[in-house]
This record gives structure tokens, C-alpha cells and sequence, in this order.
């Protein structure tokens, strides 16, 4: 039969064997989505099974006996084992439609037919089969890969250890590199392990984690439409990633006559609002896009410079502005130390990498006398969700709490100064100075 797409799914072995045994309600359920999928949708599934549960017990059970660590390579049997045991519970749920043979060894070739469900099982010790998946992807040319674990959401540190961990809803390979490393440890606990993302960073794959037991969720992902999880998406923010493309969507500009006439006025605003109650001489404006704030804060006498990481917004920025826009980033500030009274960034820090961030506040106020004021994405703002949802290079989508944390760290407290603010579900925005 012809399939309208394949489909590979990498169940995780905590949803078939959770603590307490085999989950025979989860895999009823699960049955009867795939069979739907299949016959209504006309999709192909590659179901790669974890080790799971199974895998841990077994690999303390033998430390157990022993009374000291196991060899990796041990481990890494006992778990591929496991992974053999679960996918062979999931080939005999889909007997009669499923290729009859576990895909096990992914260096040969199967004589795999037209079978909508193939089963595949880990392979060999060095690798999870979060990499076997990706491998599957690549040999039959899926360009996205579901997670199915017992989380959400990917967090930007372990929230069983830290209360304060934040989940993430999309994010780049660099970026959750940085969050598992580079190597593998059998029977390690992450989200999509570290050789498995360096391998599908490399084919430029598309990987999407949620909790598997909300199928409904589930079909939402596969179907390309809003789900609750994490995407881990292709693409490295720097200066190459806002080029004419970013700005532009194919020859349809992003900004029409109307949306850039609301630019520039919401511009003007805040132009007119930083003259009025802050009363500046000078200011920096970090990530300053095009210059619209620049060009009016000129206007009303203020010596505005601005800094943008983006060669194509250099070039296309306000003609008369141009030369007061130096190329650099929020990371890597090109001015000296004091050199303004105050430096802005107007929705800039929710598209820095995490881990960035610190860094990022840092030079914002190694170069500011006194005052900055950041306009940030928040989670608060419900509003501005239906609008960037599709946005892949907001990476830092945080609470306020969050936010509150990074002022403190670098000794930065609110103002006692007046500035207008939009309610926090449409806008966050702090006006902040430094600890005297």
C-alpha cells in the first residue's frame, strides 16, 4: 500500500514496563492509535523500544549481587537485552500487521516489505536506542523523529534536583548539546542522549519530546499541529541565522505596510517614553534590528547608538542611522565601559541560549552608567504566545521568577523610576540599576 509518511517513534521503555509491570493499559491504548493511523491516515511506523525500567533493574540487580559496579559493556548488554524483550511484546501486539522479525542490527539490510509497523530493539553497547532511531530515520529518510518518554518537557536543568528548572518548548541542537554533553553512560537518564544528538544534529533531523502516554498529544505532534513538548530544531542562532530569510518570508515580507507601520510606531512609544520619564543622554540599544528606536531617540536629541548581530539588518537599516549601529552582539558589547546612561534590548535576551544569559547581562552592564531596561518574552505573556508560537529561535522563553534571579545575581535591582508598562499578559519589561 502507498503511505502518505513514515513515521518514527522512539518509545521509551518506561512507557511498556513503568515500576510497577507491564503497563497493559497504555499498550491497549497505544494499539489502537497506531491501527487508526495506519488505516485513516495511511502513515508507516518505525517503533524503535527502550530499555527502560527493565533495563535499570537488571543492571542493579547485577551490582546488587556483585556489591560493585559492572562493566560498561555489561550494562550495556543487560539493557540492549531489554530493549530486545519489550520490542518483542510490541511485534506480537501488531503480529499481523508488523514485519515478523525485531529490526535489531541496523548494519544490515532487512528484506523488509510494504508492513506498516517495523519493530526495532537496541543494537550494541556504546549507543542507546535513542541513536537507533535516529539511524532509522536517516536509512528510510524521515526528516522528524518522536520521543515518546514519561516527561513533558525538556528542562533547562534536572527539575527533580532543582525546583527553579525550567522547561523549554523549543530549542537548537547546539543548545541541548550543551545541556547532556558528549558521552554516552549506559543506563543514563536524559531527555535524547548525547551521541544520538550529535548524529541527528549532524543529518539536521527534527526531534520532538513529549509524554507518551497522552496520545491525543501525540497525534497533534504527528500531524503538525500545536502540541505540548519540546522541539529540537536544526539551526544555530548567530549572525548567519537573521539574515534576508528571517526578515522575510520567501518574497512575502514578514513586515507588510501595516505591521511595519505598527513598528514604527511602537518605536516612536518607546522613543518618546525613555525622553519623557528616564531623561537619558545617552543610550545603547542592544539587538537595535533596523534602527527604529534609534532613529527617534536621535530625533528627540539623544545620543542613540545601536548594536545588531545581523549583517542583513545593517545593511537595510534607516538610512540616516546606519552609521550610529556598530556589528556585534548582546554577548560581545563592541563599546567601552560606561559608556552610556542607559542600554536597552527590546525582545532580544528570550532568543540567547540559556546558558548565554549571564554573559549577556554581564556586558549589558559593563557598558551602562547606571540603567537598563530589557523588554523580554516571558511565559506571563499569554497574549504574545499565539503569536510567536512558531518562533524556533525563542530559546529562553522563562518566567518572571527566573528573570528576577539573573537581576539578582548581578546585583541589579527594579527602579524607583517611573516608566509605563503594558499589563505583564501582553508584555514584561524591567527598568533595572545597578546596586550602588
Amino acid at each position: 500500500m502507498g503511505y502518505t509518511e513514515t513515521i518514527v517513534l522512539s518509545l521509551g521503555g518506561s512507557l511498556i514496563v513503568p515500576k510497577e509491570g507491564v503497563d497493559i493499559e497504555f499498550l491497549s491504548q497505544f494499539e489502537k492509535f497506531i491501527r487508526t493511523q495506519i488505516a485513516k491516515k495511511k502513515r508507516r511506523f518505525f517503533i524503535i523500544c527502550g530499555g527502560g525500567t527493565t533495563a535499570r533493574q537488571y543492571i542493579d540487580a547485577a551490582t546488587g549481587v556483585l556489591r560493585k559496579s559492572i562493566k560498561d559493556e555489561d550494562k550495556d548488554w543487560l539493557g540492549i537485552h531489554a530493549t530486545r524483550l519489550n520490542a518483542h511484546l510490541i511485534r506480537t501486539i501488531f503480529r499481523d500487521i508488523a514485519y515478523p522479525r525485531v529490526f535489531k542490527h541496523y548494519d544490515r539490510n532487512y528484506d523488509i516489505a510494504d508492513e506498516p509497523v517495523v519493530v526495532c530493539s537496541g543494537w550494541k553497547p556504546g549507543c542507546s536506542t535513542d541513536f537507533d532511531a535516529v539511524l532509522i530515520a536517516e536509512k528510510f529518510g524521515a526528516k522528524t523523529l518522536i520521543n515518546m518518554s514519561n516527561i513533558d518537557k525538556v528542562y533547562d536543568k534536572d527539575p527533580k534536583k532543582f525546583p527553579d528548572a525550567q522547561p523549554i518548548d523549543k530549542m537548537t541542537w547546539d543548545y541541548f548539546e550543551k545541556l547532556v554533553g558528549s558521552k554516552w553512560v549506559p543506563g543514563l537518564n536524559t531527555p535524547f542522549d548525547p551521541i544520538a544528538t550529535q548524529k541527528a544534529k549532524k543529518l539536521g533531523l527534527s526531534v520532538f519530546i513529549l509524554n507518551g502516554r497522552k496520545l491525543k498529544n501525540l497525534e497533534a505532534a504527528i500531524e503538525g499541529r500545536k502540541f505540548y513538548g519540546t522541539v529540537i530544531a536544526p539551526f544555530k542562532l548567530d549572525a548567519s541565522f537573521y539574515d534576508r530569510k528571517y526578515y522575510l518570508s520567501g518574497e512575502k515580507p514578514l513586515f507588510t505596510w501595516s505591521s511595519r507601520l505598527s513598528v514604527w510606531i511602537w518605536a516612536f512609544y518607546r522613543a518618546l517614553s525613555i525622553k519623557i520619564f528616564l531623561r537619558p543622554k545617552s543610550v545603547l540599544d542592544v539587538g537595535c534590528g533596523l534602527g527604529e528606536v534609534i532613529y527617534f531617540l536621535r530625533l528627540l536629541g539623544i545620543d542613540a547608538w545601536g548594536v545588531e548581530i545581523s549583517e542583513y539588518a545593517l545593511k537595510n537599516a534607516t538610512p540616516s542611522i546606519r552609521k550610529y549601529i556598530k556589528q556585534g552582539s548582546i554577548q560581545k558589547i563592541p563599546f567601552k565601559n560606561k559608556s552610556f546612561d542607559l542600554v536597552t534590548s527590546f525582545d532580544v535576551l528570550e532568543h540567547i541560549y540559556a546558558d548565554e544569559i549571564d554573559q549577556a547581562i554581564a556586558e549589558c552592564s559593563r557598558v551602562s552608567r547606571k540603567y537598563q531596561l530589557h523588554k523580554i518574552y516571558t511565559v506571563e505573556n499569554a497574549w504574545l504566545r499565539r503569536l510567536k508560537g512558531s518562533d524556533l529561535s525563542l530559546v529562553t522563553v522563562m518566567d518572571k521568577k527566573w528573570w528576577e534571579n539573573v537581576w539578582e545575581k548581578h546585583h541589579l535591582h527594579p527602579s524607583l523610576r517611573y516608566l509605563p508598562k503594558l499589563p505583564q499578559y501582553f508584555s514584561t519589561a524591567y527598568l533595572l540599576e545597578k546596586n550602588q
